[in-house]
């Protein structure tokens, strides 16, 4: 018997890994950039602090897609409503420090480091709210913590 090409409604994609774990390359060469110690350092903390607040923002998204889709009213949706725009506002907040001239970008990598390898217990929660993919939670804490590390060790060295 051979196996379908399309997955069932409940697992995640072989595509949808590929792409998430392919998403630790950019951190991955900021870090690379970072040790090498050239003149591209500072691009390489700057990018590194982009990247990592775009996807803190993106999984903001995705927790907005998920309370669409679980269609609840009341206290349950409002909360996972709340929590889909907190990224947004949280990697906001951590950019005003480069706007208004404070230490930057260390404190702002360590923030949303912090935020990231913590954001799996939002998806926790959520589980007991809306329907998660198979195998979602053990790629968001690979993903989280990795990019999350990642950043978290460029604040040590910026």
């Amino acid at each position: 018997m051979t196996k379908s090409l399309t997955p069932t409604p409940s697992e995640l994609p072989r595509a949808a890994l590929i792409a998430g774990y392919a998403g630790l390359l950019p951190q991955i060469i900021a870090v690379m950039l970072v040790f090498s110690d050239s003149e591209y350092r500072w691009t390489g903390l700057a990018a590194a602090y982009g990247y990592a607040a775009f996807i803190f923002s993106f999984l903001g998204g995705i927790w907005w897609g998920f309370g669409v889709m679980a269609r609840k009213e009341g206290a349950a949706a409002a909360l996972i409503f709340i929590l889909a725009v907190a990224p947004s506002l949280i990697a906001f907040a951590s950019y005003l420090p480069w706007i208004w001239g404070w230490d930057w970008p260390g404190p702002s990598l360590a923030w949303i480091g912090m935020f990231l390898m913590a954001s799996p217990l939002v998806d926790r929660w959520l589980m007991t709210r809306c329907h998660l993919p198979v195998g979602w939670m053990r790629m968001r804490w690979h993903l989280s913590l990795g990019l999350g590390g990642l950043t978290f060790l460029l604040a040590a060295l910026a």
